[in-house]
């Protein structure tokens, strides 16, 4: 069956480029041979368009009415929750989650824009009494304006939906760049917003290159602001160019996120915060535990334990129900996982098990978790940040020296400790320099109400998700008036 191609979505339609447009092939990760869906890619003219028309749209869209922006930003929540299974496995095919976990993202982001419906309907602004007679003042937001959204390839669902979502619920304009490697859901996502009433211009996305389409949308005069999560490489690029142009910028960008592990521990609760942290969704979260420190009294029963548990995982297709972790995303992926565990032995750490290729007929891009022993701080293993199945255990002695390597980072996404003393949980929670910190529970997963960021080298700008994302979307005026 020859497989239709599809079109990016450019004021209010999907605009075919026809014959003389650059055919994108999306791969499944599970099976290369197979292609999930076929697109055009946009152009830097096509990407003007969408600028062009986001922009004549953007004042009658300010000045909505906040029910109709409630109302379609429902209707697009309910309808991709009516869709969660077709969705997932779309989502499965195209980017390599396994399927339950594929099913949670769906939800997430239909959770998300079922939020922002109710967002749109919460009063909002200020009043104060003046220091002057007879004064009175008033304080309140508008929308940013257009926004441009750049998104990443490892929640190709979840993270654009909760950047739309409060861009549009705050009355904002969209210019939306899903990355090449998960065009299915983006457009999948775009079909769904195309039915939900927004006036033409309101919402475009770009299916294409970066330094064509997301170029052309960061140095554009016409936006406002951009929202990106991705690599750091990339973010300080668009920060350099966002400042030249006095744009607004919102930027996450990764992390090495440190998990602590202390004597006291559970040593199974211990065991299992570390396996879903660190390999579930294959690793390719920003918020995965990259690297463990455990204290030395713990330290062989946790490495054994974690050990035969993580060799117990099963490396499979990410539709199959018995796989626990899927393929890696790409054969690039693949490659940089290798060549971090090559590092790794070089330098010498231990490999206890793991970051070995499967070898398949399907030429999958299937990686065994690798599990690494006897590293110090200075390895690349430890430091860097993978983007993968490769987990470094640091062996310290007390607590004190556990809470000094946890941030010895210049990241500050998200961080962890496992442990049974109430002292040393609130001194971790309240002393840890990453913007999320997790006790007793894994670094990754976090809950779409409350704000999502980091510090350090990890995010630039104000927070994502639940009511703080006003900050982002929005610009405080203060008004002043006689009496």
């Amino acid at each position: 069956m020859t497989l239709a191609t599809k079109s990016s979505y450019v004021d209010g339609a999907f605009v075919p480029l026809g014959s003389s447009a650059d055919v994108l092939e999306n791969r499944n990760p599970s099976d290369p041979g197979e292609v999930v869906e076929r697109f055009e890619r946009a152009d830097q003219l096509l990407t003007e368009r969408a600028i062009t028309a986001a922009r004549r749209a953007q004042p009658a869209w300010a000045r909505s009415n906040p029910q109709q922006r409630a109302d379609a930003l429902d209707f697009i929540g309910t309808e991709i929750l009516a869709r969660r299974e077709q969705l997932a496995t779309l989502l499965a095919r195209e980017e390599g989650k396994v399927l339950r976990e594929a099913l949670g993202e769906v939800d997430r982001a239909g959770r998300s824009f079922k939020f922002y419906a109710q967002e749109a309907l919460r009063a909002e602004g200020e009043k104060y009494q003046s220091v002057r007679q007879d004064v009175g003042i008033d304080v309140f937001t508008q929308p940013l304006g257009v926004v441009g959204i750049i998104a990443p390839w490892n929640f190709p669902i979840a993270i654009p939906a909760w950047k739309i979502a409060p861009a549009l619920c705050f009355g904002n304009c969209v210019v939306f760049k899903p990355a090449e490697l998960v065009p299915s859901s983006a457009w999948a996502l775009a079909d769904i917003i195309s039915r939900a009433g927004l006036p033409a211009g309101v919402f475009n996305m770009l299916i294409g290159p970066g330094r064509s389409v997301g170029d052309t949308i960061i140095r554009s005069p016409l936006v406002d602001g951009i929202s990106f999560t991705g690599s750091e490489h990339t973010g300080r690029q668009i920060a350099r160019l966002a400042a030249e142009g006095m744009k607004k910028v919102q930027l996450e960008m990764g992390g090495k996120n440190p998990l602590i592990v202390l004597d006291d521990a559970d040593l199974e609760q211990a065991v299992e915060v570390a396996l879903n942290g660190s390999f579930y969704s294959t690793g390719q979260r920003c918020t995965a535990s990259s690297r463990v420190i455990v204290t030395e009294g713990i330290h062989d029963a946790f490495v054994a334990r974690l050990a035969e548990r993580t060799r117990a995982l099963e490396v499979g297709d990410a539709l199959q129900a018995s796989t626990d972790i899927g393929p890696v995303v790409d054969s690039r992926q693949l490659e940089q996982n290798l060549a971090y565990v090559a590092a790794g032995l070089e330098q010498g750490a231990k490999l206890v098990c793991g970051g070995e290729r499967i070898d398949n007929l399907a030429g999958a891009y299937f990686f065994t978790p690798a599990l690494f022993t006897e590293v110090t701080p200075d390895m690349r293993i430890y430091r860097e940040e993978i983007f993968g199945p490769v987990l470094s255990v640091l062996k310290v002695r007390d607590h004190d020296e556990a809470f000094a390597a946890a941030e010895d980072t210049a990241f500050g996404l998200s961080a962890g400790i496992v442990t049974t003393s109430l002292r040393h949980a609130e001194h971790f929670k309240r002393n840890s320099s990453a913007g999320m910190v997790m006790v007793n529970l894994p670094t990754a997963g976090v809950d779409y109400h409350v704000p999502f960021g980091g510090n350090g080298a990890s995010s630039l700008g104000s927070r994502e998700q639940g009511t703080h994302a006003r900050q982002f979307f929005t610009r405080v005026k203060t008004t002043y008036q006689l009496a």
